[in-house]
């Protein structure tokens, strides 16, 4: 397990850069209560993959999507507002999750627990009283 403790928002930058560089399945799962930093840290990661649209919040959209400079799919997904895992199965889930290239960042993940890909690198950000701990975990299903 990799940890960061950051104390503002710009040093999201050194999360992202070890994310890009170690996720290779492209499925990031991020966990956290309310204003912990999922978006913002989606954000950064959208900024690095150059994706050149604004990326917002997927609360009431459930997925927003995006195309990296290189032209690869970038799914951001907010499941906080679903009341049950076939409820990500009936938008297609599967089938964002299921492509090659795509990068799929899933906030509250907690909520389709058993739909969600494997592998996949779990992402938890936990509110410290001067700042956020992230900490990640490549996760196999084991």
């Amino acid at each position: 397990m990799k940890s960061f403790e950051i104390q503002r928002p710009e040093e999201l930058d050194q999360v992202a850069s070890y994310l890009l560089n170690h996720s290779e399945h492209r499925i990031l799962a991020l966990y956290g209560d309310l204003g912990a930093g999922k978006t913002s840290l989606a954000i950064e990661l959208a900024r690095k993959l150059g994706v050149s649209d604004h990326v917002t919040s997927p609360t009431f959209a459930i997925v927003n999507e995006y195309e990296t400079g290189s032209g690869d799919p970038f799914y951001h997904f907010d499941f906080y507002r679903i009341e049950t895992e076939e409820e990500a199965l009936d938008i297609g889930f599967e089938s964002y999750t299921d492509q090659k290239n795509a990068w799929c960042l899933i906030e509250w993940p907690e909520r389709i627990e058993s739909v969600l890909p494997v592998p996949r690198m779990n992402v938890r950000i936990d509110v410290l009283p001067n700042g956020r701990k992230l900490s990640i975990e490549a996760y196999d299903g084991i």
